[in-house]
């Protein structure tokens, strides 16, 4: 539907406001004042000495290709400086699929390590003594047998479960809002998560059992209010569902913890991270919470992916450090800095140790860790900390006045509030409002292309395939189904602790795919539309001349073709970070275009066949997954099965593309590729001039025999 834009834009800006000078009137009557680090209501922190005893977790995020390749990069981490390990886990795992399924093979490996049984956790985690590192690990979909793998691993190893320190992301709310990474529908997740949650908050008390995830809200286009309100609307829908089970408030909070982003907002971050901490305290107070383990909030911080430039992708380092001192003066406890190639492709060895070696600096060479809070009293951040407190506890009274987070996701609202952020802070980017030193202002003729680290992907697959051979010739058939089946009746039945369950699986070498199908049995697989916005980024382009004449451009094809040009826009693979492909859908639509954008996780060949019978003249194709060498080839194949070569069917490739693939798709037949930072009115100009020249699709009319699920805008 075509939304109200001026109601849109009224909505869309929750940044914070600052003025260019403070004073003391800016503080005057601020009930939050007056407290030590360590007091409640913890806005100066959780610990009263902070970084002087201790300082915050050097963590690295990382993993790729399978378990022994991965074990030998957190070796040398840890080797190199690091004190904790962040594991990121490849899309099919997120997705619950083994390596061998052929739904998933170009995905294996490529995003994070492919885990698919217990063997495949204990060779993540050899020689790593996990009685002393501090393990955190990004799962949210299929948390149940991940963790089940986990679990059994150390158990097995001889770690008691209760000198385990570390953290499963476990926020599956999070995932029906931005990241994408879901199996099951809301509600059977919601009890999948709370049964980790209690189940390690009996056995491993020291592992939060949920890391509640702001970061990718973040990430997706929310504003550091907009971050912070639904980071803490979901934490309290998990508290409610914690609270239904008769479990003790103060005993399972002190299992959650927090995780957010950090962008470029230098002030606003700090001050978001200590208003975090006074809206979580009174959150908890008022669900009965007393404890100080369980009103004080802990949280890991990442620095902004987003905020990452592919162009002169050096001035990333400055970027990385600035926000990595927004999270220590905001007292984060643990922190994760990107490496600066990430905007090209996975962190090669040479980033990921800058990437260390930046907060090692932080710690030790500048006295940032001798003085806890060192930010209390100021004038300028005590008062954007009562200003983002206000304006989160508003963004939270709408998110109540809908009926909660549920219903506000399920209706849209979520979705909509992000979208209208990204497609805003594009739309600034693209005009040159917002600098970006190196992609609209300052830039430099184009240097030599970035070296970065590659997957082999057929490899991994390989590797993988052979596993899981030799794990399922060595198991007990009937022992592994009879636990399989008992997974089953527990989700069926609501009885007893799903975790427990997925141990019995795991411990008979039960597979992630196998244990993620026996509760499909009883909850099937999520499926929600792709949604856009149209009408905002052509208003906020509306004064700009390249923009018009970009428009213009798509207006005479309107005329050449006699109709609006049609663009498919897809994801192809297991890839769900969405949030380019749906800008992208929203200014191809405001330029001009006929846009439809299909649901994620597409194949190849579906695409080709809804690309030729519904007559669109052109493909576009988001890749943020690293899938591109493999899914984009085979969908110019698929075309050429259906008769549409790419001279009759332009095929365009956006996403973190390093530059060594480029010229290997333009090879293929891919005719452009757009990266970060391309604005809009380029991709829409090339677009044109491809279609210029193409003969009019002689099935610009046609219609399919049978139904294409396609997406539709908002």
């Amino acid at each position: 539907m075509k939304p109200d834009v001026d109601d849109a834009l009224a909505r869309s800006d929750t940044r914070l406001k600052m003025k260019p000078v403070y004073g003391p009137e800016d503080i005057d009557g601020l009930n939050h004042l007056g407290s030590l680090p360590g007091d409640a209501p913890y806005v100066r922190g959780p610990y009263a000495t902070m970084y002087r005893s201790r300082p915050w977790t050097v963590r690295q995020y990382g993993g790729f290709a399978d378990a022994a390749a991965s074990n030998l990069a957190y070796r040398e981490a840890l080797r190199r400086g690091a004190q904790g390990l962040s594991v990121a886990f490849d899309l099919p795992t997120h997705r619950g699929y083994d390596s061998d399924d052929e739904a998933v093979i170009a995905d294996v490996g490529m995003a994070g390590v492919a885990i698919d049984s217990v063997d495949d956790m204990r060779r993540l985690f050899e020689g790593i003594p996990l009685d002393q590192v501090s393990v955190s690990m990004t799962m949210s979909g299929a948390v149940l047998p991940v963790m089940a793998a986990f679990l059994v691993a150390v158990e097995e190893s001889g770690v008691p479960f209760h000198a385990l320190r570390g953290t499963i992301q476990n926020d599956i709310l999070k995932e029906f809002m931005v990241r994408n990474a879901w199996i099951h529908g809301p509600v059977p997740s919601l009890r999948i998560a709370t049964d980790v949650v209690e189940w390690l908050g009996r056995h491993a008390p020291h592992f939060h059992g949920m890391s509640i995830s702001g970061y990718h809200f973040q990430e997706a286009g929310a504003d550091p209010t907009l971050e912070l309100a639904l980071t803490l609307a979901n934490a309290r829908t998990y508290l409610a569902q914690l609270d239904a089970r008769g479990l003790d408030v103060d005993r399972f909070c002190g299992g959650l913890s927090f995780f957010f982003g950090v962008g470029k907002s230098f002030y606003v971050e700090i001050a978001k991270l200590r208003a975090a901490r006074l809206l979580w305290h009174e959150i908890v107070r008022e669900q009965g919470g007393r404890s100080a383990r369980a009103t004080a909030m802990r949280m890991h911080c990442q620095t902004s992916g987003w905020s990452l430039a592919a162009q002169q992708p050096r001035n990333n380092i400055a970027r990385t450090t600035v926000e990595a001192l927004a999270a220590v003066f905001g007292g984060t406890q643990s922190l994760h800095t990107n490496g600066f190639d990430e905007a090209l492709a996975l962190p090669g060895v040479e980033a990921s140790q800058l990437a260390r070696d930046t907060q090692l600096i932080l710690q030790h060479e500048f006295g940032l860790s001798d003085v806890a809070d060192p930010w209390a009293g100021s004038y300028l951040i005590e008062s954007l900390t009562a200003q983002m407190a206000d304006g989160v506890r508003d963004l939270m009274a709408q998110i109540g006045a809908q009926g909660g987070v549920l219903a506000a996701m399920q209706g849209g609202w979520v979705q909509r509030q992000i979208h209208r952020r990204a497609l805003d802070q594009q739309a600034r980017i693209d005009a040159g409002e917002d600098v970006v030193v190196g992609v609209n202002r300052y830039q430099q003729e184009r240097a030599e292309p970035q070296a970065c680290s590659e997957v082999d992907g057929a490899s991994t697959r390989a590797r993988q395939a052979h596993l899981l051979a030799a794990l399922r010739r060595s198991r007990d058939d009937a022992a592994l189904r009879s636990t399989l089946d008992a997974l089953t009746a527990a989700a069926r039945h609501g009885t007893g602790n799903l975790l427990d369950f997925a141990m019995d699986a795991m411990r008979c070498r039960a597979t992630v795919g196998e244990c993620t199908r026996a509760l499909l049995a009883v909850w099937p697989r999520h499926e929600q539309p792709s949604l856009y916005q149209d009408g905002q980024y052509g208003l906020a382009r509306a004064e700009s001349p390249v923009w018009a004449a970009a428009c213009a451009s798509v207006d005479r094809l309107c005329r050449q073709f006699g109709r609006s040009p049609r663009v498919l826009l897809a994801k192809l693979g297991q890839d769900g970070h969405d949030r380019g492909v749906r800008a992208v859908a929203s200014a191809l639509t405001d330029a001009g275009f006929e846009v439809v954008l299909t649901p994620l996780f597409q194949v190849p060949q579906a695409i080709a066949v809804q690309a030729h019978y519904e007559g669109f003249d052109a493909v576009g194709v988001s890749s943020l997954g690293g899938a591109h060498l493999e899914l984009v080839p085979a969908l110019l194949d698929a075309l050429g099965a259906v008769g549409r070569d790419a001279r009759a069917m332009p095929v365009f490739l956006g996403g973190i593309i390093p530059e060594q693939h480029i010229r290997r798709l333009r090879h293929a037949g891919v005719l452009g590729v757009f990266g970060p930072g391309t604005p809009m009115d380029i991709i829409v100009t090339e677009i044109v001039a491809a279609l210029a020249n193409q003969p009019q699709s002689d099935n610009a009319t046609a219609h399919v025999t049978e139904p294409v699920d396609a997406g539709a805008r908002a």
